[in-house]
């Protein structure tokens, strides 16, 4: 058949394949891909080289990426193909392996790694941090982490996020060659070009061990592959040599020499296998002559090949399952090879030992088979046959119908030589198989067909339900045990659905699984041979145990221990006590491995009734016991344990059984002879009450859905019960909270109320305080008041006496004059002095008008600063309670915000005790208003009283003012006629003097001093001592009688005076204090 080819040509999706490939056994291709594009001016169309492939973790697919930056996603299982991204930029590295199955990694040639999703075709993140290519992309097993190496440095990133977590960093002159991930494992191991090999904790990047290199020449290491089980790590290099070390031990386990073209290997995978339990065996090492050679690492024997010296393999990648490998040709197309078709030939069975002898005259032949499982005595037969069929050359060949003595497994030839006498007298001689070769005989007697393709398609239906929960029936403590007994027990209810249904078909199977777990299918095909051969008739009645065959076991047990069997019968033990447990477990409870493995050699080896004699065999071997039992629980413990009996007695017994039991009683006469299962596909098997399985897979599915249902309610009770729980917690811590709370706010009353009280014990103090303050300083106001009006009682008296000193004194130099003026002089004096105490009494009144307009505007003063306290107080006092207010309000607020929810009584109380409050507290303030207004009231009375006295101090100091400025330019009018005059009579008496002459000498000079006294003090204001008369003339009067005159009225004057400072001093004690002190 022609190989199929796809060219992409610029498509974006399609088919891989037109029709279903058929790979030949030769080359193993299935199809040929390439990606050629054609240009309008060129003749051929030039090929776009691919560079990466990758396979995802189910092996269907793999992504590939050429070198214009192209990723197309390849799904054989579908048959198709479909672009994903044009990056634009060749990629260095794939990885196809995450968690999330849709994306894949790319390494670019410009130093970024990037993701992409296959489904959605777009950029889900790009990451950066390497400075040179990236050459490798390793995927932790469970696909969140992924290691990055280039030649200079190594890089671990976490794939949920997209963030680098390490950074592994290296010398110059020591460059990496591959760091990666070992499978199903935490470990990452690092390979150096110096050939260290080493392995590292993944979560905390500590050395755990450095891998031994053998002696010798550098073997350049290049390419690694690990088991898929971490046990073993191969490596090769620039050489033909193989290292492999068992990390288990970590040492090196050995070396293996390849072909001499070998001289470097590029690239090595194993390649895996299903059965295999990840030890794989099988290695391909892609070399340097670009030929892939599949290797088996421990018989050292070369398999298989891919590719040619013509068609060489750039680079590969292998499906996660071993059922195809993708090579990147040289050439830059793809080849898709089928690993199966490569492995059929060392797959097959070995050819049939059959021999047909035909006529030379005519076409029809006789068959004369002959079988290596049958007797001797069948082999001789069929050597006559065959003798006789060449002697006779002329005449037809006739069958030959001879019917000997049948042993289990006539007609049925054993391979490889084997014969069923020699096995026969082995057992007899022995009583068993080599334990070395046991596993060996028992797979060729049994003729297994070995069914690959078959079982796994079993297999890979799953987990079976009826047995997805079997750990919890049959806890094994090896858990390896327990998925293959799992996996054996699917496969066989999907093979037949009575095996879904069958209870003791796990105790049926587990000691075939204890001796076959590392080969499942051999496993699988022994436990369905014995089902279909040594089990012929049990599921007749199922689900009852087979009461045809415990019939047969009856009948023999009748004919071989009639004593026996009454024993049973008169205790009431059955055939179902007696002989169905032995049978539903196969003698695995009542013997132990050796005596189980002997039974079987000869149980295998013989036809399937011999099983129902060693069951009558066990029970006469025992009869001793058993006679002596007479409970029932006796006799079901009996067969339920095992007991002190020789095996080797046993199978004697059930040879002797076997030979002495007559026809009409011997099962082989409702037993068939044993049948091997057939090839390619396993046979049908549907021996058994069809309805009634039906009808309990009914049952059993509908329990299933029933118990998922009731899991799925049981589930939704506890997390309901949960979700009370925790509303429960919440509602009692919310109750203890609100305990809390409700203390919390117990004590803030409290606290309130004794800080209520403490400030009240303040305001009082404060209160008390301010009284004081005001009386001290009232006193002190009163103290000075006291004190200024003593001063000025003092500044009077003082400026009384100066005035009385003064007066006193002038009256002396007045008197003084007297004696030497003459009578003008005394009486100019006289008026002199009148003038003076006028101007005195004016300055006086003066004086004590300023003096009380100062006190008055500094009592005004006083008064504006104490209102303007007071007012400031009052505000103070007002924003205090404002304050107060509103933090009482705040509080209530609160308090009421918090016991809302609480109870509606306390709320009402609340509410009316906030009423009461409220009411009480406004009652307050419109006492305070009240008050406010008052006050408010008095101090506009007295600022208007202080107005209207202040206006009329003002209007009276103006009046004042005025009349003194009169008085003063009267005084001036007067002062300057009195100059006048004083000028004029001073003329008269110089020419009265000149006319005394020289007689009068005296008096001329008293004269001259007079005047020139009267001429330097003309223009003073306040002493003069010129007086004017009451017609305004002056007088000069040298007679006695005058100064008489003179002198009565500065007597008078000098008591006027006295009499007027007397009524000042009464009036200023009689005076009283303002009305702010």
């Amino acid at each position: 058949m022609a190989l199929q080819t796809l060219d992409l040509c610029r498509k974006e999706s399609g088919k891989i394949w037109q029709r279903k490939p058929v790979p030949s056994t030769d080359d193993g291709v299935m199809v040929h891909i390439t990606h050629s594009v054609s240009s309008p001016l060129a003749l051929q169309s030039r090929n776009i080289r691919f560079l990466h492939v990758a396979f995802d973790t189910t092996g269907d697919r793999f992504v590939a990426g050429d070198y214009q930056g192209n990723m197309f996603v390849f799904d054989l299982s579908r048959n198709r193909y479909s672009l994903v991204q044009r990056t634009g930029t060749p990629c260095s590295s794939l990885a196809f392996t995450l968690k999330r199955r849709t994306e894949f990694l790319v390494g670019m040639s410009d130093y970024s790694l990037k993701c992409y999703d296959i489904d959605t075709k777009e950029l889900v993140a790009w990451m950066k941090g390497h400075e040179s290519p990236i050459h490798t992309i390793s995927i932790h097993a469970s696909g969140r982490y992924a290691l990055t190496s280039s030649n200079d440095t190594a890089q671990l990133w976490d794939l949920d996020t997209f963030q680098r977590k390490r950074k592994l960093n290296i010398k110059e002159n020591v460059g990496i060659v591959k760091v990666f991930f070992l499978p199903l494992s935490n470990t990452i191991m690092t390979c150096f070009k110096d050939d260290s090999i080493f392995a590292w904790e993944a979560d905390t990047l500590n050395c755990k061990y450095q891998l031994p290199i053998p002696p010798g020449n550098a073997p350049h290491y290049k390419a690694f592959a690990a088991t898929k089980d971490g046990r073993l790590l191969v490596a090769g290099g620039k050489s033909r040599f193989l290292h492999v070390w068992t990390l288990d031990t970590r040492r090196l386990l050995r070396i293996i020499q390849l072909p001499a073209k070998v001289t470097s290997m590029k690239e090595m995978e194993f390649l895996p296998d299903k059965f295999d339990a990840g030890s794989s065996q099988v290695l391909g090492v892609l070399s340097q002559d670009g030929i892939m050679r599949f290797i088996h690492i421990h018989t050292c024997k070369l398999l298989f090949d891919l590719g040619s010296v013509g068609d060489r393999i750039n680079t590969m990648a292998m499906s996660p399952t071993g059922h195809h490998v993708v090579g990147v040709m040289e050439d830059g197309n793809l080849n898709i090879y089928s690993v199966q078709a490569l492995t059929a030939e060392l797959n097959k069975p070995p050819p049939p030992l059959v021999s047909v002898v035909s006529s030379q005259k005519k076409q029809e032949t006789g068959d004369v088979t002959s079988s290596s499982q049958a007797d001797m005595t069948q082999g001789k037969r069929a050597s006559r046959l065959k003798r006789k069929a060449r002697l006779a050359q002329g005449s037809e060949v006739s069958a030959v119908d001879v019917k000997p003595k049948k042993t289990s497994h006539e007609q049925v030839g054993l391979p490889e030589g084997l014969n069923m006498d020699k096995l026969m007298a082995i057992l007899r001689g022995y009583g068993e198989y080599p334990a070395k070769y046991r596993m060996f005989i028992w797979r060729s007697i049994l003729r297994l067909p070995e069914n690959h393709a078959a079982y796994a398609s079993l297999v890979d239906k799953g987990t079976h339900p009826a047995y997805e929960n079997i750990h919890e029936k049959f806890p094994i403590k090896s858990r390896k045990l327990l998925r293959v007994l799992q996996r054996t027990l699917s496969a066989l209810s999907h093979w037949s659905a009575i095996f879904g249904e069958m209870d003791y078909l796990p105790l049926l199977t587990f000691p075939f699984v204890k001796l076959f777990q590392n080969n499942q299918l051999v496993l699988f095909e022994i436990i369905a041979t014995v089902l279909v051969n040594w089990c012929q008739h049990w599921f007749e009645f199922f689900p009852n145990p087979p009461i045809n065959v415990l019939g047969m076991v009856e009948n023999v047990l009748a004919f071989q221990d009639k004593e026996l069997l009454q024993h049973f019968v008169k205790y009431g033990v059955t055939s179902q006590i007696y002989a169905w447990p032995v049978l539903e477990t196969l003698f695995s409870e009542v013997l132990t491995k050796d005596e189980w493995l002997r039974l079987f050699d000869n149980v295998l080896s013989n036809h399937p009734a011999f099983l129902l004699m060693c069951v009558v065999a066990y029970c006469t071997a025992c009869r001793g016991p058993l006679l002596q039992c007479i409970e029932f629980d006796d006799f079901k413990y009996f067969f339920h344990h095992r007991n002190a009996v020789d095996i080797g007695d046993v199978i004697k017994e059930a040879y002797r059984i076997q030979e002495t039991t007559p026809p009409d009683v011997h099962p082989e006469r409702m037993l068939d002879t044993f049948q091997p299962l057939t090839r390619g596909q396993y046979p049908v098997f549907n021996k058994y009450p069809k309805f009634i399985v039906d009808y309990q897979v009914q049952e059993r599915e509908r329990i299933r859905e029933e118990e998922l249902e009731y899991l799925r309610q049981r589930q939704v009770s506890l997390e309901l019960q949960k979700e009370t729980e925790r509303r429960q917690q919440e509602e009692a811590a919310w109750y203890r909270q609100q305990e809390l709370l409700l203390e919390a706010e117990e004590k803030r009353r409290k606290m309130i109320s004794e800080e209520e009280e403490k400030l009240y014990e303040q305001r009082s103090r404060l209160q008390a305080m301010n009284r004081e303050v005001k009386m001290k300083e009232m006193k002190l106001l009163d103290a000075t008041r006291r004190k200024y009006m003593n001063y000025q009682q003092k500044q009077r008296t003082s400026e009384i006496k100066r005035l009385d000193d003064e007066i006193q004194r002038k009256a002396a130099m007045r008197e003084m004059e007297t004696q030497h003026a003459v009578q003008e002089a005394e009486i100019k004096n006289l008026e002199l002095q009148l003038q003076k105490k006028m101007f005195e009494q004016e300055l006086y009144r003066e004086h004590a008008e300023t003096t009380q307009k100062l006190r008055s505007e500094y009592d005004a003063f006083r008064k504006r600063q104490e209102i303007e306290d007071r007012g400031q107080h009052r505000v103070n006092l007002a924003e205090r309670e404002r304050e107060q207010e509103i933090r009482r309000r705040l509080q209530q607020n609160l308090a009421h915000a918090e016991h809302v929810t609480t109870d509606a009584e306390t709320r009402k109380q609340m509410e009316y005790r906030q009423e009461l409050d409220n009411l009480d507290r406004e009652m307050q303030n419109v006492q305070l208003a009240k008050l406010q207004n008052e006050n408010r009231d008095l101090e506009k009375e007295v600022h208007k009283l202080m107005n209207e006295l202040k206006t009329r101090r003002e209007e009276e100091a103006i009046e004042t003012l005025e009349e003194l400025q009169a008085q003063r330019r009267q005084a001036d009018v007067a002062a300057e006629r009195r100059t006048r005059l004083l000028r004029e009579e001073s003329g008269l008496a110089e020419d009265h003097l000149e006319q005394l002459g020289n007689t009068l000498d005296q008096s001329f000079e008293r004269l001259r001093d007079l005047r020139q006294r009267a001429t330097d003090n003309r223009d003073q204001s306040c002493l003069n001592e010129v007086s004017t008369g009451t017609d305004g003339t002056t007088t000069l009067s040298f007679d006695r009688t005058g100064r008489t005159s003179l002198d009565e009225g500065e007597a008078m004057l000098m008591q006027e005076v006295r009499r007027l400072r007397e009524k000042l001093a009464s009036d200023s004690r009689t005076k009283k204090p303002p009305a702010e002190f």
